[in-house]
């Protein structure tokens, strides 16, 4: 095929070609979708550096998995996904206090500049609820990443995931429940308010509504 009819193909085509064999396809897609790609990277981590490490994995992981995309979804889902697990996984990963090293000019000094508290505490409250973030199940993750963290509305996440917006209603309210338990002692905190200031109360009446819609 071409390189010039790339800029012609859909997604999924891409995709297909890629697989075939196509050595610009891959590149071709991922141009097209760099810009959100880096936004969902920068919002599931929190930190640009972060970010570009977790795109990075992601992007070398979906080049190899490429034959593993069945096309029940959208390609901008599928990479999404691959995308919001890189940055959890980093974050997961990630266990040693934030600082920040001093300029190049000191790079022979052990030295380093400590953050100041509130964003330390900021940055360790987000790896919290990032680690229980992974340790929901794919779908209510999916849903909450979506809605909570990067502000879709409901029917926009549900045209993004390919269901119902009652399913992802009550995927939310699922997920949120789940985090509400498991990050109850970030209550108080500032930081975190995403999925730590949850009302029971709301969530369960929401839940009540949406139903078993899954």
């Amino acid at each position: 095929m071409p390189v010039t009819d790339l800029r012609e193909l859909s997604d999924r085509e891409l995709m297909a070609a890629h697989v075939a064999g196509d050595s610009q396809a891959f590149s071709e897609l991922v141009s097209r979708h760099r810009d959100r790609l880096w936004s969902v990277a920068l919002r599931t981590t929190g930190d640009p550096e972060e970010a570009s490490d977790a795109l990075q994995d992601a992007l070398i992981s979906a080049f190899r998995r490429a034959e593993q995309y069945r096309g029940e979804a959208a390609v901008t889902t599928w990479l999404h996904r691959i995308v919001v697990n890189a940055g959890l996984d980093r974050l997961r990963r990630k266990a040693v206090r934030p600082t920040t090293t001093l300029p190049d000019h000191y790079e022979n000094s052990s030295l380093e500049i400590v953050e100041p508290r509130d964003a330390i505490t900021e940055r360790e409250n987000w790896i919290e609820i990032s680690a229980a973030l992974a340790e929901l199940p794919q779908d209510q993750r999916d849903a909450i990443i979506l809605v909570d963290v990067q502000g879709y509305s409901v029917e926009a996440a549900a045209k993004e995931l390919n269901c119902p917006t009652g399913t992802i209603k009550s995927r939310c309210s699922r997920g949120r429940a789940k985090l509400a338990e498991s990050l109850g002692h970030l209550r108080n905190q500032d930081a975190g308010e995403i999925v730590t200031t949850i009302d029971q109360d709301s969530t369960s009446q929401d839940s009540t509504r949406s139903g078993e819609e899954e």
